[in-house]
């Protein structure tokens, strides 16, 4: 059975870029929009997660521009006492549903088909709980939205990249809550944040750290989660401390232990140079947590888990026969190739800033609706990348911050990107001119062009014959 949807937007994915875009660009634009999602709700991978997770960010900086996430309170108890609250699993999961429900179908102008799976040729397939699949078809007329392009992969839905043995005890991180027995140890596969969750989780349930084997292929540089707060003074701050380390490094390594040393980069081993810059947010007392996990393995990847040995490239490393190998070395943030958002055969959801996801669709969304033009929305709002390494690191921050320069500089992006709290860089009403904010903004004003300048020849010294 076909059914013709008379639609002008079709987005593919209902997790946080794929909400975030539709709820700006239903706000300022007269269309109607199909969302869809292979799961039966929308919120994505967070549907999926392991049950633990928290934002590793400020709730306010995630979610759709309309509606804000949480309260914007402040954590009054240890260990985040003074920080902004972050959402967990279940509430970013109801907060979706809310949107959903609350915002988006209410308006007459979003449907939502879960269950369905895009086919290509403006064909999407609805697969009914209680009822024949059904093939939905989208006119000529109506844009492509290519929400998944930028979607992780996690641990709960992707195979372990390594061999598992017969015997071998390796769990996703998902499965850690449901451990009913007490093995001997625990070895947890991986260097991003997943891997500090899962580790933070087990010593805060009272496992000993020496009961911990860290496989950490990659040392990773994180974020001082208290140096990116949504109050200006602090984010501008941070953002004018950036510059002046560039300014002042030698060396893309020289730079990060500036920014170390101005307490903007955290690493777990003071006795390694990390290599692996996704920079996602950490706080300090976790930071101590990890320092005091000291069975560390640093073999490279990980190729196959067999029952008490772990092999690696190089080397073979003996476990306990009764371990749990907790797998958390999915993908994570994917890195697809830099492209324009605007192309003729769709609109592909991409960051327009260092970092901060939602913002970036939801930037899209407003451009969408607000200029006619494909050249000119991809020249107000060029797409920049995600980060891996500290070379993609450099490259990230020159590029997001040239497209944050382009789209600041339009009058009506920047009045609508100062109301939304989803924006990091927000200055609300009344506090400009405030001493604190005002220095800041000084200090990035003056640093930002001679720091990019400065971060290129960084970057290129950087590069593999340089």
């Amino acid at each position: 059975m076909s059914w013709a949807l008379d639609v002008d937007y079709l987005v593919v994915g209902a997790g946080a870029a794929g909400m975030a875009f539709t709820d700006a660009l239903i706000d300022h634009a007269d269309v109607r929009v199909a969302l869809i999602d292979r799961r039966p709700a929308p919120g994505g991978h967070w549907c999926d997660a392991y049950p633990f997770v928290r934002l590793h960010q400020a709730s306010v900086f995630y979610g759709v521009a309309s509606t804000r996430l949480g309260g914007g309170r402040l954590q009054t108890e240890w260990p985040e006492a003074g920080l902004q609250e972050r959402a967990d699993r279940d509430e970013i999961c109801a907060y979706y549903l809310r949107v959903l429900h609350d915002r988006l179908l209410p308006s007459g102008r979003v449907e939502f088909f879960g269950d369905s799976e895009y086919l290509g040729d403006r064909r999407v397939v609805a697969r009914g709980s209680d009822g024949p699949s059904t093939e939905l078809v989208v006119p000529e007329h109506c844009r492509i939205v290519d929400a998944a392009y930028l979607s992780p992969t996690i641990p709960a839905t992707t195979p372990p990249p390594f061999t598992v043995a017969d015997g071998a005890r390796v769990i996703p991180v998902n499965e850690l809550p449901r451990i009913a027995d007490e093995p001997g140890q625990y070895v947890v596969v991986g260097s991003g944040k997943t891997a500090t969750d899962a580790i933070i989780w087990l010593l805060g349930r009272g496992v000993d750290a020496a009961a911990i084997r860290w496989v950490r292929p990659r040392d990773p540089w994180m974020l001082n989660r208290a140096r990116v707060q949504p109050d200006p003074a602090v984010f501008l701050g941070m953002g004018a401390d950036i510059m002046d380390a560039i300014l002042a490094a030698g060396s893309l390594d020289d730079l990060f232990l500036g920014l170390e040393s101005a307490g903007i980069m955290l690493r777990i081993d003071r006795g390694v140079q990390p290599t692996m810059a996704r920079t996602p947010t950490l706080a300090v007392w976790e930071l101590e947590l990890l320092r005091g996990v000291d069975d560390v393995l640093r073999h490279g990847h990980l190729r196959r888990v067999d029952r008490g040995r772990l092999v690696f490239d190089d080397i073979a490393a003996t476990i306990d026969r009764d371990a749990v190998i907790v797998h958390c070395a999915a993908e994570g943030l994917r890195r697809p190739p830099l492209v324009p958002i605007w192309q003729a055969d769709a609109i592909r959801l991409q960051l327009t800033r260092p970092g901060f996801p939602c913002f970036a669709a939801a930037l899209i969304g407003y451009v969408e609706a607000t200029r006619p033009d494909d050249a000119e929305k991809n020249r107000v709002c060029p797409s920049s990348p995600y980060q891996n390494t500290v070379a993609d690191w450099a490259d990230m921050t020159i590029l997001g911050t040239r497209s944050a320069m382009a789209f600041g500089a339009e009058p009506d992006i920047a009045a609508w990107a100062n109301e939304v709290s989803l924006n990091p860089a927000r200055v609300p009403p009344g506090r400009a001119s405030s001493p604190g904010v005002a220095e800041a903004k000084a200090r990035l004003q003056a640093s930002t062009v001679p720091a990019l300048a400065a971060l290129g020849r960084l970057r290129l010294a950087h590069s593999p014959g340089a």
